[in-house]
């Protein structure tokens, strides 16, 4: 959900993409700072199911990679220069 009528869609959707966005932008302070955010206005169980999901989907990335399922054209592009120089091309999937 990137733009903001889905966010606003679902209940407590802007907490909800902090805590993903955190999440994926690795910055300590952020992430804990989003998973109080979570806790306090939603409880401890949806906190819960909110970073299963997205553990979840991260699996489920890590699993079409693993399983060597092709690139989406504009993902190839996106990433091209970085798979270069990380040399993530010479991987045999």
């Amino acid at each position: 959900m990137t733009d903001e009528a889905a966010v606003n869609s679902v209940p407590h959707g802007e907490i909800l993409m902090a805590l993903v966005g955190a999440v994926h932008g690795g910055d300590a302070s952020e992430m804990a700072a989003a998973r109080r955010a979570v806790r306090d206005s939603m409880g401890d169980a949806a906190f819960v199911d909110a970073c299963a999901t997205i553990a979840s989907f991260s699996a489920v990335v890590k699993i079409a990679d693993g399983a060597g399922i092709p690139l989406e054209d504009f993902k190839e592009e996106a990433t091209r220069d970085m798979r270069a120089e990380l040399a993530i091309n010479d991987f045999q999937s």
